[in-house]
């Protein structure tokens, strides 16, 4: 992989990947001037999501399970010195399905935060704590 981050001083960070996507930062600490974009911690708790939810859509789907809809809502606490890494984090992912069930919603998760999400193990290494729910909704 691999990418580059610019700044000038009137935009925010651009983050540029290899295939040429952009991702804006920002971490403005001026309340008169609110930022417009997420700031690089944002992105990461955010990203976590993206990655697990990603694993779990491929899994439910190799189960021959619907997926009509996923979402994720995140918790974080950080450590309070620098440098302010994660300490714990928990997701609470409710699935939309016409055919799934709890169990195998929890397998696709667990393999999903333990096995296969990088973002997950990445966090894991760093000492932070990850926790999840999992709620159905029946189609």
């Amino acid at each position: 992989m691999h990418a580059t981050v610019s700044f000038d001083r009137n935009l925010p960070l651009v983050a540029l990947n290899e295939k040429g996507q952009r991702t804006f930062f920002d971490a403005t600490l001026d309340p008169s001037n609110p930022a417009m974009y997420a700031s690089p911690m944002s992105i990461m708790l955010q990203s976590l999501a993206a990655c697990s939810m990603m694993d779990i859509i491929s899994i439910l789907g190799k189960m021959r399970k619907e997926v009509i809809a996923l979402d994720a809502d995140l918790d974080a606490e950080r450590a309070e010195k620098h440098p302010k890494v994660f300490t714990s984090i928990h997701v609470r992912f409710k699935l939309r399905s016409s055919n799934c069930s709890q169990a195998e919603f929890d397998k696709a998760t667990g393999l999903s935060m333990n096995k296969y999400c990088s973002v997950a193990a990445m966090l894991k290494a760093s000492g932070c704590k990850l926790s999840w729910d999992l709620e159905i909704i029946a189609d």
